[in-house]
């Protein structure tokens, strides 16, 4: 249904009259440009490795690759809203879904939070990691074939894993919100010919309360990195081709347990994420 929408929205977007000087959305003389990005394509797993427990008390570090069947391209799309003003303050909102859902058959005994899923086990694996994120960004450098940008983002995670007996009763769910401030960097060469490359990353690593928000110690990390080829279809549109790196860690002892019931019993997670995903998407400016 999705790729459905986003095919009709680009058939749509192509059948609308060339206008050889102002934008589909934006007028020349605009102090205020909007913009909006769609992409789609394929993601896979580099390495994913979850832990709830500690491994003193035989809590398994999971491999979600190797054993949680992660071994596939899933679809992975993204979205984007933005706005430029006076062509240097930038302002953009992204939402990124990412849902993996597995099957696989326990070839030895696993313990999540307390609970044994025991060799031999059919189960049904979630992981949900879908974001949203503010970014705000000036351009020092903004000029004809050349511009640069930094500035500052604010992620909001919104975690969901659980492990399911397909057969069973057991059931071990995992799942919070959370806040993840981030740097953001831009770069980007326009050619003479149309033709253009940008550098486009958000990440920070995080090892104490203060940056983490919480009131302990919680390390965690995010980078969201992408390389980007493209090309303007015709004015206020471009077509582009992303190769992008998008992973994260969180390890420590969280003060946040047993809150509700979909918190974890025990005390110390690890979740360390790495994937790299190839999209094409449309930027209507």
């Amino acid at each position: 249904m999705k790729r459905l929408i986003i095919l009709t929205l680009v058939l749509s977007i192509l059948a609308l009259p060339l206008m050889a000087e102002n934008s589909l959305i934006n007028t020349v003389d605009s102090k205020v440009k909007f913009n909006f990005e769609v992409e789609t394509g394929l993601v896979g797993v580099l390495a994913h490795t979850y832990q709830s427990g500690s491994s003193d008390d035989g809590a398994t570090l999971f491999d979600f690759v190797n054993q949680g069947g992660q071994d596939n391209l899933y679809p992975f799309d993204r979205y984007v809203a933005g706005l430029k003003i006076n062509d240097k303050h930038k302002l953009s909102f992204l939402y990124q879904p990412l849902e993996v859902i597995t099957n696989v058959t326990f070839k030895d005994d696993v313990q999540i939070d307390g609970t044994i899923f025991i060799d031999g086990t059919p189960m049904e694996i979630k992981y949900g990691f879908p974001f949203y994120r503010l970014t705000y960004s000036y351009s020092f450098v903004n000029n004809k074939n050349l511009e640069l940008a930094a500035g500052a983002a604010l992620q909001a995670r919104n975690a969901s894993i659980v492990f399911k007996e397909i057969a069973g009763d057991q059931m071990e769910v995992s799942q919070n919100v959370g806040p993840v401030p981030a740097i953001n960097l831009f770069g980007r060469y326009d050619f003479d010919n149309g033709f253009y490359f940008s550098l486009d990353a958000t990440g920070l690593y995080a090892s104490s309360a203060l940056i983490n928000g919480a009131s302990f110690s919680f390390e965690g990390s995010i980078l969201d990195a992408s390389l980007r080829a493209g090309y303007p279809l015709r004015e206020g549109l471009d077509l582009f081709a992303n190769l992008r790196y998008l992973g994260g860690t969180a390890k420590g002892d969280s003060e946040y347990t047993e809150r509700t019931w979909t918190e974890p019993t025990e005390t110390y997670t690890s979740n360390v994420l790495s994937t790299s995903s190839f999209t094409i998407g449309l930027s209507i400016y």
